[in-house]
């Protein structure tokens, strides 16, 4: 591999979802690196790095951001560290991908913008599912006018989560599920469309114990037609989602976690009540991890437009403010 055509990466902390999905399919990439791994305990970190194969271990954030070597910082932390940490990554000098959701508020994006444009380092937001093929291509159909005129769209998100201690159901942590996948259906969705929603309305019901949003049914007005979602953490896991025309119909079956290690496709429905749902297309296997860690290398290295933009995790949060708004005052809140 030509190291001039790479990104030596590090990671922030050996979270979850770093060890077990991310960084060993950033390994697998054409451009990506994994240099080096942190945790506030260096046996934590020299263990990851060990198990996953990674030549550095630091026992601190700072250690790592201040490597030289590093070009490029990856942050799975918990939601209410990513903008402190992003900052800092910034002010070392490091490009950084970090988890969605960004920031918990817009204001601090527009804050990274400043940071972004003044440093000439990139900041982006990772939502894996931009950078898969059948969602680029369930978008082309949409806007393409394949399923006539759009009407709607519908999906569900749901996952069950009771545990106290995961940092999830914290408040504190910025936890809860419309943080925590409600950012799915709306990305995705603002994403096929091509549009933003103009008025979001939202019904949540909160744990009583964790104070933190445990299910929301959300309806996001775009000019095309409306789009409804259902999420929940304590529900039985499921997820689809749906878009509805005037002539057909497409069905997304598992289009958040979608599996690596066998083909997906689209289902088409011409409008025939009796007749079963068609596959339209297939799709070949892939990682969208690791086309997203490419996809951010890329744009270090040739300058390509990033699906995670700053300005797209701005126009997301200023929806999901709006739908947390909704929720608390009872009534339909512009976007």
């Amino acid at each position: 591999m030509n190291q001039n055509e790479t990104i030596n990466w590090g990671v922030l902390s050996t979270a979850k979802i770093g060890r077990e999905k991310v960084i060993p399919a950033m390994q697998s990439g054409e451009h990506t690196h994994i240099q080096a791994i942190a945790s506030r305990n260096y046996e934590k970190a020299r263990e990851a790095a060990d198990l996953l194969g990674i030549p550095d271990a630091y026992g601190s954030y700072e250690e790592l951001i201040a490597a030289p070597g590093i070009q490029a910082v990856y942050i799975p932390l918990p939601n209410h560290l990513h903008y402190p940490w992003i900052k800092k990554c910034i002010q070392a000098g490091k490009h950084v991908l970090c988890e969605k959701p960004l920031v918990l508020e817009s204001a601090q994006v527009r804050e990274l913008k400043a940071l972004q444009k003044e440093s000439g380092l990139l900041i982006g937001e990772a939502f894996m599912v931009l950078h898969q093929t059948r969602w680029q291509r369930v978008r082309e159909l949409v806007q393409s006018g394949s399923l006539g005129k759009f009407v709607s769209a519908h999906s569900i998100f749901s996952y069950y989560n009771g545990d106290k201690d995961n940092i999830r159901n914290s408040l504190e942590y910025g936890g809860g599920g419309i943080n925590d996948i409600g950012c799915y259906p709306t990305v995705l969705s603002r994403f096929v469309l091509g549009e933003e929603p103009v008025r979001a309305a939202a019904f949540v019901e909160k744990d009583p114990d964790f104070g933190t949003d445990r299910l929301a049914s959300v309806v996001l007005d775009y000019p095309s037609g409306p789009v409804t979602f259902t999420i929940s953490t304590q529900m039985v896991p499921y997820q689809y989602f749906q878009f509805f025309g005037t002539e057909k119909m497409i069905e997304v079956n598992i289009p958040f976690n979608t599996p690596d290690f066998r083909a997906m496709s689209i289902r088409v429905n011409s409008g025939d009540v009796h007749e079963l749902p068609q596959i339209a297309e297939s799709f070949a296997p892939e990682n969208h991890y690791t086309k997203q860690g490419d996809a951010f290398s890329r744009s270090i290295l040739y300058g390509e437009a990033f699906a995670g933009s700053l300005d797209n995790a701005e126009k997301n949060q200023k929806v999901l403010e709006a739908i947390v708004k909704s929720a608390k005052e009872g009534t339909w809140v512009n976007v």
